[in-house]
Order: C-alpha cells, then sequence, then structure tokens
C-alpha cells in the first residue's frame, strides 16, 4: 500500500484494474485505493505480469502492506509464495487450514482520525469490535461493520433500517460518499452554523467576461474578491481550538468539485492571494479538472483554510452550505440571471434597468466572530465584485 500523503495510514481496495495472468506496463492503472481523504487510482511502479494479487477488492490494509505480486510469467509447477500471516485477509483460512483470528484492537494511539470520530459519533466501544488491522487494529471497514451488524445507518446513526416495499433500491453507499457524510455530520455537530446572504450585481464583472477571449465563468471573480476581502476580516480565514482563534495569513482556497453526483471533493489552491486573477482562473480550473479525473492525491485536499462552492451553476437561489472541516467560514454562489434593479439618474432620482444579479451566502461558525464581522466581510466582498474595474485586472 503506497504512502498517498502524509498523514495517511490506511486505505482500502476499491478496485483491481488488473486480473492474475495480465501483463501490465509501467505506469499503467494498477488498482483504485480509497483513504480517508480521497480515492485515486495507483500506476503499477514497473512493467511485467502481475502473478499474484494478495489483498482482495474491498480489504483495508496499512501503508507499507505488499498488495499484489508483479513478475515474469511463473511455471505451472513453481511455488507461489503464500502472503505473509499479517497480511492475511480478515476471514482467510491460516495456517493448517484454521480460519483466521481476529485480533482485538490493543493500541489506541494508531487509530486513525476517521475511526476515532466514526467511534465517538456512534457511541461504540472499541473494546467491543474485532479489529482486522495491523496487530489487530481497528479500521473504518471495522467499525462500518459493526454498525451493519446492529441495523443502524452509519451516515445517521440514529435508528434501525425501515423495511421497504418490493420495488424499493438499496444502493449501497460508496467509499467517497461515506467519507463526505462523516465530515459533514462532523462539522455540524461541532460548528454554530449561521448564514448571511447578500445579493450582487454582477455588471462590472460581466462586462470583463464579455471582453475578446476571456472566457471565465463568474467564480474567479468572486474568488479574487473574496481573497480580497481576507486581507481586512482575517478571522474568515482561521480555525477555532480550545486555546483560541488561529489566523492564516496565506489564504489556500479550497474549491467544492463534484464528481458527477457521487460525491464532493474540496482541492486546495495554494498561496492563492498572492494570484491576480488569471492566475486564479487557471489554477482553479486545473485543481478543478484533475478532480473530475480523480488524478488527485490526499495532499491535494490537505490545508485549505476558506472555501468557494458553486452551487450557482444549477441556477439555485439560495444555498446554505456546511463549514468545510475545521474552517470558520465557507462561501457559496446561486444563479446569477436578469433582474429588475435600481439605478441612479442624472436628475438624481432612480429608474429600473436590468442587470445580471445573484445571491452570494455565507455560512460562517459563529463561535469564531459575531454576525456584524461576518456581514461586514460579505459586504466587502459584494462591494468589491459590483465596483472594481475588472477589465483592468484582465
Amino acid at each position: 500500500m503506497p504512502q498517498l500523503g502524509e498523514t495517511v495510514t490506511e486505505g482500502t481496495i476499491v478496485a483491481w484494474h488488473k486480473q492474475v495472468g495480465d501483463e501490465v506496463a509501467e505506469d499503467e492503472v494498477l488498482f483504485e485505493v480509497s483513504t480517508d481523504k480521497v480515492d485515486s487510482d495507483v500506476p503499477s511502479p514497473a512493467a511485467g505480469v502481475l502473478t499474484e494479487v494478495r489483498v482482495p477488492e474491498g480489504a483495508t490494509v496499512d501503508v507499507g502492506t505488499v498488495l499484489a505480486v508483479i513478475g515474469v510469467p511463473a511455471d505451472d509447477d513453481a511455488p507461489r509464495s503464500p502472503a505473509p500471516p499479517a497480511e492475511a485477509a480478515a476471514g482467510a483460512p491460516g495456517p493448517g487450514g484454521r480460519p483466521a483470528t481476529r485480533r482485538r484492537d490493543r493500541h489506541p494511539r494508531v487509530r486513525s482520525p476517521v475511526v476515532r470520530r466514526l467511534l465517538a459519533e456512534h457511541s461504540l466501544q472499541p473494546d467491543r469490535i474485532p479489529g482486522t488491522g495491523r496487530d489487530g487494529r481497528i479500521t473504518r471497514n471495522d467499525v462500518l461493520a459493526a454498525l451493519a451488524t446492529t441495523g443502524t445507518v452509519p451516515a445517521r446513526g440514529d435508528g434501525p433500517v425501515a423495511a421497504g416495499a418490493p420495488d424499493d433500491e438499496l444502493v449501497p453507499l460508496t467509499a467517497i460518499r461515506r467519507r463526505t457524510a462523516e465530515r459533514l455530520r462532523h462539522s455540524l455537530d461541532t460548528a454554530v452554523h449561521t448564514l448571511v446572504v447578500v445579493d450582487v450585481d454582477y455588471s462590472a464583472v460581466d462586462r470583463a467576461r464579455a471582453a475578446p477571449s476571456t472566457r471565465l465563468s463568474h467564480l474567479p471573480f468572486i474568488a479574487r474578491a473574496v481573497i480580497d476581502a481576507v486581507g481586512d476580516f482575517p478571522h474568515v480565514n482561521a480555525t477555532l481550538t480550545d486555546q483560541g482563534l488561529v489566523v492564516r495569513r496565506s489564504v489556500h482556497l479550497g474549491i467544492a468539485v463534484d464528481l458527477d453526483f457521487s460525491g464532493l471533493v474540496v482541492p486546495v489552491v495554494r498561496d492563492a492571494q498572492a494570484r491576480r486573477l488569471p492566475e486564479l482562473a487557471a489554477d482553479i480550473a486545473e485543481v478543478a479538472e484533475r478532480a473530475r479525473r480523480r488524478q488527485l492525491g490526499p495532499d491535494d485536499l490537505a490545508g485549505g483554510t476558506f472555501t468557494l462552492t458553486n452551487a450557482g451553476r444549477y441556477g439555485t437561489l439560495l444555498t446554505a452550505p456546511v463549514i468545510n472541516g475545521d474552517q470558520v467560514a465557507i462561501v457559496s454562489t446561486d444563479g446569477v440571471r436578469p433582474r429588475p434593479v435600481a439605478v441612479a439618474d442624472p436628475e438624481g432620482g432612480y429608474a429600473v434597468a436590468v442587470h445580471p444579479v445573484g445571491n452570494l451566502c455565507l455560512s460562517f461558525d459563529h463561535r469564531a466572530y459575531d454576525g456584524a464581522y461576518a456581514s461586514a466581510f460579505l459586504a466587502t466582498v459584494k462591494a468589491t465584485l459590483e465596483t472594481r474595474d475588472w477589465i483592468a485586472e484582465l
């Protein structure tokens, strides 16, 4: 199992893309792995023939575990090297044909953060859960299996599964769906979510978007305005701890990306405050494309300090996003459409005109600061979008 990020300690084999006996080219995708951060396609480290698969699909193993063997085709009568006992899958026959024994987790300090969170959220006693990881360590799959045996829904944990009609369909949750559910539940359980909304006139932005050779959505303009406003309101770019508010001086901007309705990932554009509009737009497009192609590594998703989510492309009217991770704020876009607005006329009165207008929503953790601070921040974002000479930015 490769080390897929500094904080990753284990991974689940989602699918093997090759079978025993298949030829494999170097850097050809060999298998897909799911960690507590991301799903990744893992390329083969060498060319040859896949002669042995030691870890089946669905199994969770520690980083460093031997997953497969690549070599030259073996003779039919050549002995195969058995997998070491520590690498045997749970329930697989052990020495002498006896079933392998599941051990209890006696090492609570090496439990992964996801396992600790699941145990706490569902009030589970770890000494009652058989651990199938190395040295009997409890894995995420062990906890989910324990939840399944009690007839509860892991994503909610609040009651048994109701009997359905004969034509109902049970759609198993994918690894990324479970991971998304766990993180969002944790956010709602810890942060005091509060919503502030403004409407934004995007006329100035659209004049820049209409410039020759410019093909930008509204998102990079919003990102640029948010980043600039953080300079005046730094507490929105922070993490709340027991010791106080840790204010981040660099803006590592998370961009929420939908994966064909199967899950959500938030890759990070690092040091976004150092980028002007064209470079920022290019970086946002690049991380979003890599996310959709499942080319992100765990480190691409780590370290975000503020998040943008773009529901507006579906024409939404009002969105209340859930704060991401240990951050204290998230901004969501809503649909931009022509609306009647009041504009000043030369005589000092007002006239009605049709402008592109859309809502901009801020969810913030009320424990970190008050509504006046959050509202002033969002008002600054609005003013920047409406009054800046965006053509000059290009």
